[in-house]
Formats: C-alpha cells, sequence, structure tokens
C-alpha cells in the first residue's frame, strides 16, 4: 500500500469550556483507521507548563507529540504567558519546513486564556471561551454552547454531557471521556 492508499486516521474530539471560575479540557478515546477501531482509549489531553496548561490534539498523534514538545518549550522560554508562547509555537509552525507538514490542530488553556493553535499560523481565541475540535469538535462545541447558561450544571457535568452529545452524534468519537480541569 503507498501513502496515498493509506485510509486515513480519524479520532479525536476535543471540548474545552470555562464556567464559574473552572477551565476544563475534555477528550475522547477513539482512534479509527478508515473504517475500523484501533483505539478506544487514547489519552489526547496533556498537561504543560509545570500543571498549569492543559494542552489537547486533533489529527496525527506523533505530529501532536512532536507539537506538545515544542510548546513545552515555549513556555519555558515565556513562563506565564501562554499566549506568547503559542504565537511563537504558530510562527514556528508555519516557517518551519519540518513543522509545515505536521497535521495537527490544538486546544490549549491556562487559568485565563483558551486558545485554538493551527498549522497555518492561527492562534485564536474565542469570545465565548469554547473551543470544539476535531472530527466531534463541532457537535460538542454545539453541545456545550447549548448547555453553558444551564444554571444546575457545573462546568465539568456539561463537558461530559457534550462529548457525549458529540459521541451520538460522530462516528469517529466514543464516549470514553478523559478530563483535566484548572481552576481561574
Amino acid at each position: 500500500m503507498t501513502a496515498s492508499q493509506d485510509p486515513p486516521w480519524h479520532g479525536t474530539t476535543i471540548l474545552c469550556l470555562r464556567k464559574g471560575g473552572r477551565v476544563v479540557v475534555a477528550g475522547d478515546g477513539q482512534v479509527s483507521m478508515g473504517q475500523t477501531i484501533v483505539k478506544a482509549n487514547a489519552k489526547k489531553l496533556r498537561r504543560l507548563g509545570g500543571g498549569a496548561v492543559i494542552a489537547g490534539f486533533a489529527g496525527a498523534t506523533a505530529d501532536a507529540f512532536a507539537l506538545f514538545e515544542r510548546l513545552e518549550a515555549k513556555l519555558e522560554q515565556h513562563p506565564g504567558q501562554l499566549p506568547r508562547a503559542c504565537v511563537e509555537l504558530a510562527k514556528d509552525w508555519r516557517t518551519d519546513r519540518y513543522l509545515r507538514r505536521l497535521e495537527a490542530m490544538m486546544a490549549v488553556a491556562d487559568a485565563r486564556v483558551s486558545l485554538i493553535l493551527s498549522g497555518t499560523g492561527d492562534v485564536l481565541e474565542p469570545e465565548d471561551g469554547i473551543i470544539g475540535i476535531g472530527s466531534g469538535g463541532a457537535y460538542a462545541l454545539a453541545a456545550a454552547r447549548a448547555l453553558i447558561d444551564h444554571a444546575t450544571m457545573d462546568v465539568e457535568a456539561i463537558a461530559r454531557r457534550a462529548m457525549a452529545i458529540a459521541a451520538g452524534i460522530c462516528v469517529y468519537t466514543n464516549d470514553n471521556v478523559t478530563l483535566e480541569m484548572l481552576d481561574g
């Protein structure tokens, strides 16, 4: 099988949201190759910056690990400055020949800000602090936006429900959810 015939890898729904002074990043566990589920309990979230930053990835796993390492290095150069570290990573990602080939997106958050990073040089901060990336990201994003103002639900409950809704719609998303939280 040549590279152009390889089945596409799918397998990520990452959701980030804020409510009540807390931030939650959630990721499902499914990794698929074509029509086949390869793994159901993948961990797609990582704590960086001494635990002060949560990052989740969508895309090629090896590429995401390379980006996690690069972001960790930028956070060491710019401690406590997540936006600046992300901008520096995005500049490298866009201009470096090796990094340009990486196929992944990242959702990153600290106690103050939530950002989306892409290989096109984007560092985006959503107005409402809610991020959904990956194959089921739009479904989780829509569900979280619908639930965020529900007075009786805390941020963890909203994240779990939104991820369950995404898993019920997207065939590349499962309900094996990993959550990481920070207080703001």
